[in-house]
């Protein structure tokens, strides 16, 4: 069936333009006891599906708080969009949106915790599409033959297939550090033991290593393919299409790269 609610964090991420953070692309005002929102999201997966919309939103103040609005309340416009892999998009228009308190959550660190939950699942998935990817060029290579022998014999082919092995190794250690600690409350003494980042820190570097992992896999596995990575009845194509979306998904290895450098001049080693 249709999802029952969509997230308003934009997929390629980034707020409208893509430079600035998405809560600050919709601005939140209280007006008596409601909430009223204005501004703009773009690129929100499946908003036409969902009956809820999750708008992340500044409220001028203070943390950014969620609102969780029905699809066709008053003052919501959608405007159809299409991902680089072919994903139903939208984006969606805010225009003196109202919310009641009930509906918005404004808990400090509220929105920075689900964006974290959210950019953690796109690491999986760029994992996922990386390990596919992989498997197939590992069967291509070991069936293709030139000069009489497999490709997958060569000592060119065999570095360049287990670089990006390595490359899917780190995603997935660095996947699962960022699972853990997000798994943990960050007021346990031994998940901030030895003077840890907090968990944006173990996130950023998680969606680093997904972001140019899944860049360097799917760009070797066209490089081996030869001509096959072009040909759209043969599924390397869509593979590429959508770990190009997942690299730039909630911030690109650069956006991340300078967030964890922040966090480092902010919490010096011990």
């Amino acid at each position: 069936g249709p999802p029952a609610a969509t997230s308003c964090s934009p997929w390629p991420p980034l707020g409208r333009t893509g430079h600035g953070p998405a809560e600050l692309a919709v601005q939140a005002r209280r007006e008596g006891g409601d909430w009223v929102l204005d501004g703009v999201q773009t690129a929100v997966p499946w908003a036409a599906d969902a009956d809820h919309l999750l708008i992340p939103a500044h409220p001028g103040a203070g943390p950014a708080l969620l609102a969780l609005v029905p699809r066709d309340r008053a003052g919501i416009g959608l405007d159809e969009q299409v991902s680089t892999s072919g994903e139903r998009l939208a984006e969606v228009r805010l225009d003196g949106v109202r919310a009641a308190a009930h509906e918005v959550l404004d808990a400090d660190g509220a929105w920075d915790w689900l964006r974290a939950l959210l950019t953690t699942g796109t690491c999986a998935l760029a994992l996922g599409v990386g390990t596919a990817v992989l498997d197939l060029t590992s069967s291509y290579t070991s069936t293709r033959e030139q000069f009489g022998h497999p490709l997958a014999t060569f000592q060119a082919v065999a570095v360049q297939t287990a670089d990006r092995y390595i490359d899917l190794r780190a995603m997935e250690a660095t996947l699962w550090q960022a699972a853990w600690r997000l798994s943990r409350d960050e007021k346990d003494p031994e998940a901030t033991a030895n003077g840890a980042l907090p968990v944006a820190g173990d996130v950023a570097v998680a969606k680093m290593w997904a972001a140019d992992g899944v860049r360097r896999v799917v760009q070797t596995a066209q490089h081996l393919h030869g001509g096959f990575g072009a040909v759209t009845d043969y599924p390397l194509h869509r593979y590429h299409a959508w770990a190009k979306q997942l690299e730039l998904s909630l911030g690109s290895a650069a956006a991340h790269e300078e967030e964890l450098g922040e966090l480092l001049a902010a919490h010096p080693l011990p």
